[in-house]
């Protein structure tokens, strides 16, 4: 079976190592570097709390394949299960958290509520106002600049091919083929997997598949190197989206964060995005409430990226409703970094066997076409 991929981020290289895995001959194609899309923008959570209940079983796959990942690619792309903690400041949100966990329970996801005393007992340095929190001890980060060229470098050893700075000019398909024409060549498979995230919806379209996606940037920035804590991923359960900051250490001691700022617009061409300034301030004061010590830091770099967000919020992914061979698998709208592993293993599953053991009916890309 031959099959092209198109896109080279986390969903795009997964798949393209593990329907290498299971004996595809595999081209993918990206038109930047490997990557260096939403992939390199993302904040690098491996959380399952909060998802839609329904994206809980890819949620455990993935996080399966993230334990694995080191000795799978042959090497560290530094995914650490330091848990994943979510503060609350006020009853409402009490009762969100534990509505949620109630629900997530029979999906397979468990949550620990923490009282006061346990946070700062077990978390000391985190704001000492929260009233209670949740936590999942499995989840946790990983590196989003090591992840994708890792999976593209063990798929290549698998025998793919990567054929990235390649700008795709055209798509044809005739028969039991598609070929993609390339200003590095023209490329032919009997299947296609669109994994071109913010430009997923352009693709799709060009086969009668319309996805209401819009392009939008994370506002995400990093301070200098504090003293090593070794914390968790910390987040907060709120309904006011000016407080929904997110923030974690790595081993260095910077501390990564996001959230508490509305996402800029972006233009799919060129694609680029740039961090808003004028955010800066808002972020962190939200950031602070979170970790009070993050007001004394110096933020050393902003940055941004182009992710595509669905109008329900949940990704395309499985087979296209009007072309046999083809496939998608984009539109993760700023929470595909965990789920990226489990996407890629899914969908070969998918492309090689014809079926999936993993519930993918939610994400079926004809879900818009029946709301018109």
């Amino acid at each position: 079976m031959d099959v092209i991929v198109l896109g080279g981020g986390l969903m795009g290289t997964a798949s393209a190592y593990f329907l290498a895995r299971r004996g595809a001959r595999v081209t993918l194609i990206e038109r930047n570097r490997i990557g260096s899309g939403a992939t390199v923008a993302s904040f690098g959570n491996i959380r399952r709390t909060g998802r839609h209940l329904s994206q809980l079983p890819l949620a455990h796959r993935s996080l399966r394949l993230w334990g694995e990942a080191e000795k799978m690619l042959g090497r560290d792309v530094e995914f650490r299960a330091t848990g994943h903690i979510r503060l609350i400041f006020d009853e409402p949100s009490l009762l969100d958290m534990r509505a949620y966990a109630e629900a997530a329970r029979p999906w397979g996801l468990a949550l620990e509520e923490l009282g006061p005393g346990d946070i700062r007992s077990r978390f000391p340095g985190l704001d000492p106002n929260a009233i209670a929190a949740s936590f999942s001890p499995q989840d946790g980060s990983g590196n989003p600049r090591l992840i994708a060229p890792a999976f593209a470098d063990a798929a290549r050893r698998l025998g793919a091919k990567i054929v990235d700075g390649a700008e795709v000019q055209a798509i044809g398909h005739a028969g039991s083929s598609f070929v993609v024409t390339s200003s590095k060549g023209a490329f032919a498979a009997e299947c296609l997997l669109n994994t071109a995230g913010a430009w997923g919806a352009r693709i799709a379209a060009q086969f009668g598949e319309a996805v209401p996606l819009d392009a939008r940037g994370p506002q995400m920035g990093v301070t200098e190197p504090l003293p090593y804590r070794i914390l968790p991923v910390v987040g907060i359960w709120t309904r006011d989206k000016k407080h929904g900051a997110y923030l974690r250490q790595v081993e260095r001691g910077n501390i990564v964060f996001g959230g508490a700022a509305e996402r800029v617009e972006v233009d799919l061409d060129p694609g680029h995005a740039a961090a808003d300034p004028t955010c800066l301030p808002t972020q962190l004061r939200a950031v602070a409430r979170l970790l009070p010590a993050i007001a004394q830091a110096t933020v050393i770099r902003t940055w941004s990226g182009c992710e595509g967000y669905v109008r329900d919020m949940l990704p395309v992914m499985g087979r296209s409703a009007t072309t046999p061979g083809l496939f998608h698998a984009f539109g993760f709208s700023g929470h595909g970094f965990q789920l990226g592993p489990g996407v890629g293993d899914a969908m070969a599953e998918l492309i090689t066997t014809g079926r999936c053991e993993t519930p993918l009916d939610d994400f079926r890309i004809n879900r818009f076409s029946r709301e018109a």
